[in-house]
This record gives structure tokens, sequence and C-alpha cells, in this order.
């Protein structure tokens, strides 16, 4: 169905996805609103932010492809916001290490992203390092961590670039409604939305509340299966050291380690499927965190500990996003389920639903992670 760009669309969440889709389609000239509940726990405020979906084990080309664009999109993202004067998104190409002591694992790797980097060249160049080269582009690894770098990797705070998005589609018009949307139903299609008791009229509206998804559109009968899925990444200071160009560090635990400048260290992640809502740093959690990093990276171990942050994944029974129009419904665009994925894939996503919305094809097949593959959706 083709649309005009002068309709109205709600976007209903204001972490990075819904930040994204504002900015895309305010850019377009639609004239869009977004409602911002302000829970706790957004994945996008506790995320650490790498943008590196090369090093996926997933296979299946439709869904390494939307996840390598994404990766890819990042450059063009930025360069985006730079036009519109905003120039702080914190995005910045660092390179990325698989580490491990192990010398098949790292031979695997290297063959892996070897092949990855011919069809995606902003992977980068990729090399094999020993361990002492490994500990000299990140220091506090372990003695017998041998690597393979690549060097495209990136590093995003998701906060930053979530504030940078907004203040982008602000400059557009595009403006914020504060508190819980409810959507209006009239007959048989979704006009708009309540908003403690405000009335806001759209064309669209695009769900793009995380976790919180399911309850926006349990009013329409649909089950959407995603869940909280609690994650709790720690956050350490190395005073007086400069970690402003430490690549991102992938073990094959699951587990991660980046750094920021301002002496920063990050490591995760926890993945808390059945913990609900629950907003808080627990005992068990911590000692996950603290043994994988200590593990990787043992010079931590003198590192302050500065924070621990808990968000809520939104995550799939099969850990793909959902992206597209709800069928029976289609002036009702999803775009959630990132999981852990949310900081690489979210942004990306923004501008598929933007071309959705206006009736065009999107720049990738949104087959895999359309809606529809739920049996409710």
């Amino acid at each position: 169905m083709t649309r005009l760009a002068g309709m109205r669309v709600i976007v209903i969440g204001s972490g990075i996805g819904g930040a994204a889709c504002a900015f895309h389609l305010v850019r377009r000239g639609v004239d869009t609103v977004v409602v911002d509940a302000g829970v706790a726990g957004t994945a996008t405020s506790a995320g650490a932010g790498i943008v590196s979906p090369w090093t996926s084990h997933r296979e299946d080309d439709a869904e390494f492809a939307l996840a390598a664009a994404a990766g890819a999109y990042y450059r063009t993202l930025v360069d985006e916001l730079a036009a519109d004067g905003v120039t702080d998104s914190s995005f910045e190409i660092v390179g990325g290490m698989v580490v491990s002591p192990d010398e098949s694992v790292l031979a695997a790797g290297y063959e892996r992203l070897s092949e990855r980097a011919a069809r995606w060249p902003e992977l980068g160049e990729v090399h094999r390092l020993d361990p002492a080269r490994a500990r000299e582009l990140f220091p506090v690894l372990a003695e017998d961590f041998g690597a393979v770098h690549f060097s495209g990797a990136g590093r995003v705070d998701g906060r930053v670039m979530r504030e940078a998005l907004s203040r982008a589609a602000e400059r557009h018009g595009a403006r914020t409604v504060s508190g819980t949307a409810e959507l209006r139903v009239t007959g048989d299609r979704v006009r708009g939305v309540e908003v403690d008791g405000e009335r806001v009229d759209g064309d669209v509206v695009v769900v793009a509340a995380g976790a919180w998804s399911p309850s926006v559109l349990a009013p329409l009968g649909v089950s959407l299966p995603v869940e909280p899925q609690r994650g709790q990444i720690s956050h350490f200071t190395l005073p007086g050291v400069d970690t402003s160009t430490w690549p991102v560090v992938l073990p094959q635990t699951g587990h991660y380690l980046l750094a920021f400048p301002g002496s920063r260290v990050v490591a995760g992640a926890t993945r808390e499927t059945g913990a609900g809502f629950d907003h808080r740093v627990t005992a068990e959690g911590q000692r996950e965190v603290l043994e994988h990093a200590l593990r990787v990276a043992p010079g931590l171990s003198t590192a302050t500990l500065a924070e621990t942050r808990v968000g809520f994944r939104p995550a799939t029974p099969d850990g793909l996003p959902v992206i597209g129009a709800l069928d029976g419904h289609p002036e009702v665009v999803l775009a959630t389920g990132f999981g852990p994925a949310g900081l690489t894939v979210a942004p990306y996503a923004g501008r598929l639903v933007a071309q959705l919305v206006l009736g065009e094809e999107p720049d990738t097949p949104l087959d895999v992670v359309a809606p529809r593959r739920f049996r409710n959706g």
C-alpha cells in the first residue's frame, strides 16, 4: 500500500529502536510523535554497545544478511546525523578480537572471518595475533590468550546514540509525549493512541516498546512471544589508564569486554530468561559477570567496580527481531524483539520501518523477521 509523506505516525517507545524509527520517518517528511513511557530497565540504557555482527555463528543467509547490513549501515548513519548537526553519536570503529587459548578455535575463527570479509568489506582486515600482541592491544587480557583481530568492529554507547537520534529527530520536527500509550481502536482499525487520557490521532502506529511490546498489542488480541531477558552488565574503571583505543573482545563464552574513553571497561552480560521485570543486580548475576570477565581479563582484578546496569532485552523464541506490519492491521508496524543485538540492528531497522510505512521496498528483505512467522502475529 502506497502511503503519502503527509501522514502522522506515532512511535511507541523511545529506546534506540523507537528513536531510530522516529529519526528516519521525520527525515522523510512524516509528522512523527514519539511516546515515552519512562520505564526503568530499557535495554538501550543498559546495553554495552558492540557493533560486530560479522562474528555471529548464525549461518542462515537471510538472518546474517540483515545483521551484517545493519552493522555496515552505522557508517552511513553517523554521516546522516552529522548532516543534521549531531556529531556526538559515540560510534567509533576500534576493531575487535576473537580471543581464546585454544589454537583450533582461533584457526577456525580466522577462516570464518576471512571468508566473511570477502563479502562484507566493513569487517575490515583479518589477522592472527599471538598472546603478546593481543595484550598490547588489550593490556588486561590473560597471558595465554591469542586472538583473531578484525579491524572493522565498532563500539557505541547506547544512551548517547539514542540521545543523538532523538535530538536529530526533534530538529526535524518530531515531538515527544510522556506517558503510557494505549492503542485506540475504532471498528477494525487502530486510529492512534491514548496517553494517560490524552488522545493522539495517527495513521500508522509503530510499536517499538522493547520487552513491553506484548502489553501494548494485547488489546488487539495479538499474543507476541517477546519476553524480557534480564541482562546484568558491569562497568569498571582503571584510573590513569587510557582505554580509548582498546578493541572489542569476544571470547567463546558468549560474554564480552569492551572499553570506552575515560578509563572505562565494560563486561557482560547475563542472559536471564524468566526473571520478568525484576530490576535488581543479583548476587548470582554479579558473580557470573565477574567470573567470566576475570577469566579472560585477569588484569581487571584491581580495577574499580563502578556500577552494574540492568536492562531487559526483548527476546523472541528464535532469537530474531520482529520487524514488519501485523497481518490484519497494516496500520500497526512492529520494530521489537532485538534481543542482545539491539544496539547493532535497531538503528537500521528504523530505516527499514520508514520504508515500509511509506510503501517502499525495504533495502533488506524482511520475510525472516516478519510478525507473521508467529501463529498469532
